[in-house]
């Protein structure tokens, strides 16, 4: 592991578009997980299996994501699940092309079919609703490249047994403290349809952390001690700490 890779200035550039953000994921990769290897993406003839069942082309961003770690389930698939190619599949509308389900079934990420001709296009969230009716397509993220980004980002905080943490009645003054001790990341705020814009990213030292609008904060440590220092500085019922 090396200590070289300046999260903040990656994110920066890989926010700009998907040839970026694909460098971004493999600089993050390498430094907080295991470095992609050759094996870790599904193979052009998964893809084109895909696109022939379905009678569809993948946008460009979509199949180069898959290719380069979309095998990789602890990067996309810890708490959510990224579809395989053979699971792709078109909404019961025709509305859209579903590739992400959230892990209890609450709600899917999809591509609107009429943007499928984009290289890098927008990301809609459907929740689950008992009211099928009132179901609805709601803009998530702008481009699928910055998706998958927060993708790799919120799976990373969900990995069994590598320092990570959940802690829940997260007030206004653990906020406060958390803006200044910790460096907040340059991620667009999404989900970008709400009128308040919620989730927020941050770096602490050696630490990732999410902020999910003050509900929950998530984290994922390089470290043991760095992930005790965090609880320190913001005590209070963190999941995992049996100290």
């Amino acid at each position: 592991m090396t200590h070289e890779f300046d999260m903040k200035r990656s994110l920066a550039a890989g926010i700009e578009g998907s040839r970026d953000a694909w460098e971004f994921i493999r600089g993050f990769v390498a430094n907080w997980s295991e470095a992609l290897g050759d094996d870790d993406g599904w193979s052009e003839a998964d893809l084109v299996a895909a696109e022939e069942r379905l009678g569809i082309r993948l946008p460009l961003a979509l199949r180069e994501a898959y290719v380069l770690f979309g095998r990789r389930r602890d990067l996309t698939s810890n708490h959510d699940d990224l579809l395989s190619p053979s699971e792709l599949y078109v909404d019961e509308a025709k509305e859209a092309l579903v590739f992400r389900h959230e892990n209890q079934g609450a709600a899917s990420w999809g591509i609107l079919l009429d943007t499928l001709v984009d290289e890098d296009p927008a990301v809609f969230i459907r929740a689950d609703l008992a009211d099928k009716a009132a179901e609805r397509w709601e803009i998530w993220l702008e481009r699928l490249s910055l998706c998958f980004i927060e993708i790799v980002l919120s799976e990373s905080l969900q990995t069994n047994g590598e320092r990570c943490d959940f802690l829940i009645d997260f007030d206004d003054h653990g906020i406060e403290v958390l803006e200044q001790n910790c460096t907040q990341l340059p991620f667009p705020a999404y989900p970008m349809g709400e009128e308040e814009h919620s989730t927020r990213w941050f770096l602490g030292h050696d630490v990732l952390l999410r902020d999910d609008d003050g509900m929950a904060l998530l984290a994922r440590a390089r470290t043991e001690a760095a992930l005790d220092a965090l609880r320190d500085l913001l005590p209070g019922d963190w999941l995992n700490d049996f100290r």
